[in-house]
């Protein structure tokens, strides 16, 4: 067993997903609902200094792969027969890429809806002086009627879901990639070590 993941990108990894499912759980409770989502773009800014100064697997030169590699992969990957990475395959790459686009448009959307609503935040300075948006009528979160800025609010949610089902095939891809190479992918997250087969 070698080390592969380092400290920060484990705590990374694990603190993302605690603030995305919170965040994702407490849209109604706004106070927490923004704390969360300040969590996960502190985290996201942080990682993509990491990706260029970090230790080798985390650096984004060790797993972003062409088109090519990612779709042989995927296609080897359900037919046992992918080769095996040390650090991110080239779906893992893929996903990881994926996963910080739409979480970085989640967090952007998030910061516009909170300072044209609530004129709070750090973009409230720009554009609290637009229209505020109606506060949610129907009990669950979402204005019922369409005022300024309730376009930004749908991109917002859409963004998150897209996360979300970015998140379950990130799940099902590890799941599987973990079977066809006989190895926990979820645990080398939590020590930070993988086989070594050099």
């Amino acid at each position: 067993m070698i080390k592969v993941w380092d400290p920060f990108v484990r705590f990374f990894h694990w603190a993302l997903a605690i603030g995305f499912t919170i965040a994702y759980l407490t849209e109604d409770v706004l106070t927490v609902h923004v704390w969360a989502g300040y969590l996960i773009g502190s985290l996201l800014l942080i990682r993509l200094v990491w990706g260029v100064v970090g230790p080798p697997h985390a650096r984004f030169g060790d797993f972003i792969y062409s088109p090519r590699m990612v779709l042989t992969y995927l296609r080897d990957l359900p037919l046992s027969r992918a080769r095996r990475y040390l650090g991110h395959s080239p779906a893992g790459g893929a996903m990881v890429i994926a996963l910080l686009i739409a979480l970085s448009a989640t967090v952007v959307t998030g910061l516009i809806v909170y300072a044209e609503s609530e004129r709070a935040g750090p973009l409230s300075p720009f554009l609290a002086s637009r229209t505020i948006i109606p506060p949610p009528s129907d009990g669950q979160g979402r204005s019922r009627r369409r005022g300024p800025g309730s376009e930004m609010r749908e991109v917002h949610e859409v963004m998150a879901n897209l996360t979300l089902a970015l998140i379950f095939l990130h799940i099902v891809g590890v799941l599987l990639a973990s079977f066809v190479h006989g190895e926990n992918l979820a645990w080398s997250m939590v020590t930070g070590r993988k086989r070594d087969e050099s």
